[in-house]
């Protein structure tokens, strides 16, 4: 949301500087758009743990995240001045993307033990 409201203060508060042209607030809001679509995709499919379509989605998220910890970790370490909370959400990108690889592969091994994801955590 902080995307698509405000954007010039939330790359500022990633990066230590405020988008200063329209091309780059414009280029910001497409991606608040893209992750709230990605949120209300989530959030339709929650009680769809079972289908391709639900690892799917977990599997774009793995990309999603290991690409944005990937290019915030570069522009840390390719700038000096860096927002507060460039390193908080570079580790909270790389942890969100082992926890869907762990999900993803967990749910690799309930199918072939023959049990439904929800039963294998019920035990």
């Amino acid at each position: 949301m902080a995307l698509l409201s405000f954007p010039s203060a939330a790359v500022a508060l990633l990066l230590g500087a405020p988008l200063e042209t329209l091309a780059g607030l414009t280029v910001a809001r497409v991606g608040g758009a893209a992750l709230l679509t990605l949120g209300a995709a989530f959030w339709l499919a929650r009680g769809d743990t079972q289908s391709r379509a639900a690892r799917g989605l977990v599997a774009a998220m793995v990309l999603y995240n290991l690409g944005v910890a990937i290019i915030l970790g570069a522009a840390g370490i390719r700038s000096q001045p860096v927002g507060i909370v460039l390193w908080p959400a570079v580790v909270l990108h790389a942890a969100m993307t082992i926890w869907c690889i762990m999900s993803l592969r967990y749910l690799s091994i309930a199918e072939r033990l023959g049990e439904s994801p929800s039963e294998a955590i019920l035990q």
